[in-house]
This record gives C-alpha cells, sequence and structure tokens, in this order.
C-alpha cells in the first residue's frame, strides 16, 4: 500500500526496520517492479539501494527492466543494468516477443 500511494517517508522507515525488498507479489510482480509500474522511480531507487534484486522475475511484466524502460526511467535504467540487470531477460504477460509493452 505505501508504494502505490506514493508514501516515500513510510518506505523509509519499512525499509529501515528491515522490510524484504525482494518480497514477491502477484499482479505487478515483486516490490520493485511494483515501484516502477507505479511510477514511483524515488522508491525503486531506494529499493535498489537496498538490495532488490533487479533480475527477479514475476508479474505481467517479467522483470523491472519492462516497467522502468515503459515509463522512460532513463536513469533508473541505467541503474538496473549497473546493477546487472539481464536485457534478455523474458518478459512476462504483458511484453511482447519484440519487447513491446502492452497494456
Amino acid at each position: 500500500a505505501a508504494l502505490f500511494g506514493g508514501h516515500d517517508q513510510v518506505v523509509q522507515m519499512l525499509l529501515a526496520k528491515g522490510a524484504d525488498v525482494n518480497t514477491p507479489g502477484g499482479y505487478y510482480g515483486n516490490v520493485l517492479q511494483t515501484a516502477l509500474f507505479g511510477g514511483y522511480d524515488q522508491v525503486a531507487q531506494m529499493l535498489l539501494a537496498k538490495g532488490a534484486d533487479v533480475n527477479a522475475q514475476g508479474g505481467y511484466y517479467g522483470n523491472a527492466l519492462y516497467p522502468a524502460s515503459y515509463r522512460d526511467y532513463n536513469q533508473v535504467v541505467q541503474m538496473l543494468l549497473a546493477k546487472g540487470a539481464d536485457v534478455n531477460a523474458p518478459g512476462g504477460k504483458y511484453v511482447s516477443s519484440s519487447g513491446d509493452v502492452d497494456h
């Protein structure tokens, strides 16, 4: 809920208390994918700083690179790549074979 509400301070508090940055989710994938899908690039950067798995698979987009690219978060995409994001990883249900996001 804090992710989708854009409550950066609540997310910071949860992270300070040891919240798992790699918690799997449902529709949107893990917490990193959810933050990116929701348009919260600052939260995504906090999660990356705490060690979020950049290659975790799940949700309708497959991995974090797809929602970050779709939203044109170039700085976040660069961070994902610097942390080892796999550009050849398969996408999810909403990613076509050409890599385009369809939703």
